[in-house]
């Protein structure tokens, strides 16, 4: 396992000065049914802003993600390819190999704090999930947030974890002092689906019970329709359904994400595609015959109607990209309250 080379910038596909040293690693398992098979690999990171490329399709530049690998287990997960800059397989491994930065908290609160930091906006849940399963032993987020809070710093998040609910008291704390912003990612509802090409998730009607109840306490919550799926969710039956429930949860917007294969989420795809559903491989090989992404009428189309569904429940698409503004800070914070755990799935 190359943990020496791990790098600032690997997390995004460059190589410089690594982040942590082979030393640095404790690698645990632990002997409950929640976590059966999954590894933890605790490290102490040397740097947790992470600076995406200029190259990348993201509309942010500044991220933080406190752990590598993901328990949610999606077979299309496009952060898979980033477990082979550590040897881990990509597949499997990806799963049930998880990094955590322990000293996310802290190390967060530090590199805010610096003179170097301008203060720009951080997204969170852009790699992996910052709620995923391991979040609810290691409880990273709320120092996490704690620190963006205490700095005024303006952040999102996005997630397919219900476990934000138990920082929602933080959240709350954070959007009186600057501009914050949460999404949480559904992009079907079709349960026979889930089951099957996201078994690790929480059910997306729960997901959807989080756009609610973070709406219910002031926070307006979006909702990234990623992916649809094609031939698998894309009908206009399914794609109806789907927003019609997102609207019924009271979010403010809604962004269809067609899916897209790179690298190691490919290969794992199309693996799970030759076992599921054989008589969509033909299908999948030329419309993914030019790369890693649909072609753009499908994504036209998809968006269109999507949007056209959206306006008819009363919602609208997400303004992607738009910068956060940092207002003037409260006089005074609240004192964050002790975290409850939740219940994931």
């Amino acid at each position: 396992m190359r943990w020496e080379n791990l790098t600032e910038s690997a997390e995004h596909g460059r190589a410089d000065a690594a982040l942590f040293g082979a030393d640095a690693v404790v690698s645990r398992t632990f002997d409950t049914p929640e976590f059966a098979g999954i590894t933890f690999h605790e490290i102490r990171a040397r740097s947790i802003i992470n600076r995406v490329p200029g190259a990348s399709r993201m509309p942010f530049e500044w991220t933080v993600n406190p752990y590598r690998g993901c328990s949610h287990a999606c077979v299309y997960c496009f952060a898979r390819k980033t477990h082979s800059y550590l040897d881990l397989d990509t597949g499997l491994g990806f799963d049930s190999q998880i990094v955590v930065k322990v000293n996310a908290p802290e190390l967060l609160r530090r590199q805010l704090g610096s003179h170097r930091w301008g203060g720009d906006h951080i997204a969170m849940g852009t790699n992996v999930d910052c709620y995923q399963r391991a979040e609810g032993r290691y409880k990273l987020m709320p120092g996490i947030l704690a620190a963006l809070r205490d700095h005024a710093n303006p952040f999102s998040i996005l997630t397919k974890g219900t476990l934000i609910l138990r920082d929602l008291d933080l959240l709350r704390q954070a959007a009186s002092v600057t501009d914050i912003g949460v999404s949480v990612s559904v992009g079907f509802t079709d349960p026979d689906l889930w089951r099957t090409v996201e078994p690790g998730t929480p059910a997306p009607e729960r997901r959807l019970d989080v756009v609610r109840t973070l709406g219910e306490h002031g926070i307006g919550c979006g909702v990234l329709m990623a992916p649809v799926i094609p031939f698998l969710s894309d009908s206009p039956a399914q794609l109806r359904a789907t927003v019609r429930a997102i609207a019924a949860a009271g979010a403010t917007s809604v962004t269809p994400l067609v899916l897209h294969l790179r690298p190691g989420a490919r290969e794992w795809f199309m693996a799970w595609l030759h076992r599921e559903h054989p008589y969509l491989v033909r299908r999948y090989e030329r419309l993914y015959a030019d790369g890693a992404y649909a072609p753009k009428w499908y994504q036209r189309r998809i968006t269109r109607q999507v949007h056209e569904l959206a306006q008819e429940y009363g919602i609208g698409p997400a303004g992607a990209g738009t910068r956060r503004r940092i207002r003037e800070p409260e006089p005074e914070v609240e004192p964050v309250s002790e975290p409850v755990q939740l219940t994931l799935i």
